[in-house]
């Protein structure tokens, strides 16, 4: 089989299919997508909730219990809390129906999503975590989600502790703001930081403690923006910086970034991987367009995995010892042979167009059912029966496919159609790696939801707050704040909007947790609502896309990229020279030879090194 272009029917642009995709869809026995990587991404993302940005409050259908839930209370589905979903008080069979093969198979999909119930949230056995939709084994947690956590707030975190604002940190204590670290304790405003301690704005360090300001560190102490200091001098430095001053605050930060700027950066952020593209990537084999994967082997256009997942393409957040999966979101642990699944997991194989279903085999277009196998639109068949049906049903698709709003076709092989997602689209994980307009979205056939009203007053406009946290009073806990990003509609400071598309609440208020954490970490109040904050975070990643590029190396000096601009007075420009190498590299004073794929767009302004000059640099 040679490469294969094809013109990708939601987006148009081309996309190639190459020889081993052709092998590994024929190994599962599906035909080649008609979406492009990137499309298809987003189409899997519209099925995953934002389970940051959107929490609501509703009542169980079953038991009438308050619950703070991931579906509108306005949801066309029932919902039922999590422990009722999971007791044996209902049945999902009772939903199954016929196939009918004078409608597309979508349409009779759709019609029993509507039907079964959905469990309220993900969470599972944790403790005083209400708050918190998608958190396992945690407690005292709040508006987080993870594994194992102890007391941490607004933060995506594994086996960790009082950690606030934080974005996939692992075996960290004491953190704040930090994205992609592991095993830190008492750092703040940290990237790519690891083993770390007492140390704050760091980026991509490893082994250092008591650092400051600092970039590209390995196995360093009491260094301030890069210049050694020693002990006695790095305390009185860094002690008259006084972070708990927001304006001190921001003016370091500021200083951190300039200096960040200037120094290189790594192509791609890869731990003891081989044979791999992508970016965040560790212990990771023979793996293609990969992006967050941990443990992942012979793979493609997987985002968010680990754990033992292999052969496998287009995965979102899924694994655990599963392989051979294809089209899947949310699902994972001992999964084999399946495609086209959603929130699928334990125990299972052969699972085709499967949705919110657990411990289940051989199911075909079925929503909600545990422990079940040889079923149909939740319909059970022997053996025998199902293994006849499917294949008339296979066809049956592909003869009457479904058509969505947009004239968009899928047939048998494609993920759902976005209109089958229980979510809009600002609603699910979509919005906060593809962010769109209310007015984008609709053009492209999604949903939307507006923000519902909110009927509060504001107690402490946003520019009324303190400068410093030691002047901040206990008589703050639980007061409306006003976010930064939100303004009053009226002269008689009435009522509030948005002035961004984050999410924003447009209010906020600081629990008692939360205050605690700022003074003993000697850190400002935050200006921002949660969500706004989430975003801020969310803008410090590199977007999941790769770009051919060539090392910036070349040769004694690094060199900036022209400024991309279709003014006349920018089109002759230079590269101007920005970093002068400290140490002698491999390829002399000539430009370095080496390629790679990176998630750094051309237009971007830092510096971009390959491994080989990077280590000599860094290392």
């Amino acid at each position: 089989m040679n490469s294969e272009a094809r013109i990708c029917q939601n987006c148009k642009n081309q996309f190639m299919i190459e020889p081993e995709d052709f092998q590994f869809y024929e190994k599962i026995q599906v035909p080649p997508p008609t979406w492009c990587p990137e499309c298809r991404m987003i189409r899997r993302m519209r099925f995953y909730p934002n389970i940051f940005a959107r929490l609501y409050k509703r009542k169980c259908d079953a038991t009438h219990r308050d619950l703070i839930s991931i579906y509108s209370p306005h949801a066309s589905f029932l919902v039922y809390e999590r422990s009722y979903w999971f007791s044996d008080n209902w049945n999902g069979l009772v939903y199954g129906t016929y196939y009918d093969f004078s409608r597309p198979f979508f349409e009779q999909f759709q019609e029993l999503q509507k039907r079964v119930p959905r469990y309220h949230a993900y969470s599972v056995q944790s403790i005083d975590c209400e708050y918190c939709l998608a958190i396992t084994r945690s407690k005292n947690c709040y508006l987080s989600t993870g594994v194992d956590n102890e007391n941490c707030l607004y933060s995506t975190a594994v086996k960790c502790k009082e950690c606030i604002d934080c974005w996939f940190v692992v075996e960290c204590e004491l953190c704040y703001f930090c994205i992609n670290s592991e095993k830190c304790y008492r750092v703040y405003f940290g990237q790519y930081v690891n083993n770390c301690l007492e140390s704050a704005f760091l980026y991509n360090c490893s082994g250092c403690s008591h650092c400051f300001g600092c970039s590209n560190l390995k196995n360093k102490s009491y260094y301030i923006f890069n210049r050694p200091y020693s002990k006695g001098e790095y305390f009185k430095i860094v002690n008259n910086y006084d972070l708990g001053s927001l304006q001190k605050f921001i003016q370091v930060k500021n200083m951190f970034a300039n200096l960040s700027s200037k120094l290189p950066h790594r192509f791609a952020q890869i731990l003891q991987s081989v044979n791999v593209d992508g970016d965040r990537i560790s212990y990771t084999k023979n793996c293609s367009h990969c992006f967050d994967t941990y443990g992942v082997e012979d793979c493609k256009y997987v985002v968010l995995a680990g754990l033992g997942l292999a052969d496998s393409y287009d995965v979102f957040d899924a694994g655990t010892k599963s392989n051979l999966l294809y089209e899947v979101a949310g699902s994972g642990v001992n999964l084999s042979l399946s495609a086209f699944i959603n929130w699928v997991t334990e125990e299972g194989l052969r699972n085709y167009y499967a949705d919110l279903c657990v411990n289940c085999s051989n199911l075909f277009g079925c929503v909600g059912l545990r422990n079940k196998q040889y079923c149909i639109l939740n319909r059970q068949y022997s053996k025998e029966e199902y293994e006849a049906l499917v294949p008339k049903i296979i066809a049956h698709m592909n003869d009457m496919p479904y058509v969505d709003s947009k004239g968009r076709i899928y047939k048998f092989g494609e993920f759902f159609p976005p209109e089958l997602s229980p979510f809009a689209y600002n609603e699910t994980i979509a919005q906060e790696y593809f962010p769109l307009t209310k007015e984008q979205a609709i053009s492209q056939g999604y949903s939307w939801k507006d923000p519902e009203e909110r009927n509060y007053q504001i107690q402490i406009p946003n520019d009324k707050l303190p400068d410093n946290i030691r002047d901040v009073g206990d008589d703050i806990i639980n007061k409306v704040i006003g976010c930064a990003h939100a303004k009053f509609t009226s002269s008689q400071d009435v009522g509030l909007e948005a002035t961004c598309n984050e999410q924003c609440t447009t209010a906020f208020k600081i629990i008692p947790d939360e205050l605690q954490f700022y003074r003993k970490m000697n850190l400002p109040l935050p200006r921002l609502c949660p969500n706004c904050r989430h975003y801020q975070r969310l803008k410090q990643r590199n977007p999941l896309k790769l770009w051919h590029r060539s090392c910036q190396c070349t040769g004694k000096i690094s060199l900036q990229p022209p400024t991309m601009s279709n003014k006349p007075e920018t089109r002759n420009q230079k590269p101007e020279a920005r970093y002068a190498n400290t140490i002698a590299h491999f390829h002399g004073n000539e430009p370095c030879p080496n390629e790679f794929e990176t998630s750094y767009a051309p237009e971007r302004q830092e510096i971009v090194y390959c491994e080989n000059c990077y280590n000599a640099e860094i290392v």
